[in-house]
């Protein structure tokens, strides 16, 4: 049995910080803070958290894109995509990182946290857990096939926690050469793991996509466990 609420994180004005949290009913975990796609808040990314809270870890889902007009979450397909693309153009990554500390520190607080926080997170949402990583003073980061971690690796160094970074090998969206140069990069740091799956293309991990991958996305899901499990 889980529980499931609303948490307010900060408010700024008019705009209210929220996130979507997910707990196991008894007993106490390591905190899954999920990073979401471009799209946003989700219902993907509840039945996410929800799945992480039944195992026994609280979750938390943050709206990165509180600052953002629109703020909701926007549809995959149809006019709105073409939104979220626009959205992502301006999204702030400096102060959304800085975010997540606030959302690291509320998650940390849940009665139901252990009091370690892995952040795992996906496209942009993997930038951001590798900022999470590098910023924020988690325990773990796992990034799921993220597009701009190039733009951050003078801050390679400063990631002192494992790292697992996912990229399918045949992304539409993320390129050969982004790949090639954040693999290249973090080579220096020995916590950070570059995890690569041939044939696969993004949002591989994803259920509702139509390039989900069952067999990719389980042998992740095993990966992702060991790092939890090693915490």
């Amino acid at each position: 049995m889980i529980e499931t609420s609303t948490v307010t994180l900060k408010t700024e004005g008019p705009r209210t910080f929220e996130a979507f949290a997910a707990a196991p009913a008894r007993g106490r975990g390591t905190g899954i803070l999920i990073l979401s796609e471009m799209f946003g808040l989700n219902e993907p990314m509840r039945i996410l958290a929800r799945s992480y809270a039944e195992r026994g870890y609280p979750a938390l889902v943050p709206n990165v894109f509180w600052r953002s007009t629109p703020s909701a979450a926007l549809a995959y397909e149809g006019p709105e995509r073409e939104t979220a693309f626009q959205r992502l153009k301006t999204l702030d990554f400096d102060a959304a990182a800085a975010d997540i500390g606030v959302a690291v520190r509320a998650l940390r607080a849940l009665p139901r946290c252990g009091g370690k926080v892995a952040a795992i997170g996906f496209c942009m949402g993997g930038t951001l857990a590798f900022l999470a990583a590098a910023r924020a003073g988690v325990d773990a980061a796992v990034s799921f096939y993220a597009l701009g971690i190039s733009r951050h690796l003078d801050e390679v160094a400063a990631v002192a926690c494992p790292v697992q970074l996912h990229y399918g090998l045949d992304d539409q969206h993320v390129p050969a050469a982004e790949i090639e140069a954040v693999a290249a990069a973090v080579r220096a740091n020995p916590r950070i793991e570059t995890l690569l799956y041939p044939g696969i293309g993004h949002s591989f991990f994803n259920p509702v996509r139509p390039t989900y991958d069952a067999a990719a996305a389980a042998l992740a899901e095993a990966r992702v466990t060991r790092l939890l499990e090693s915490l």
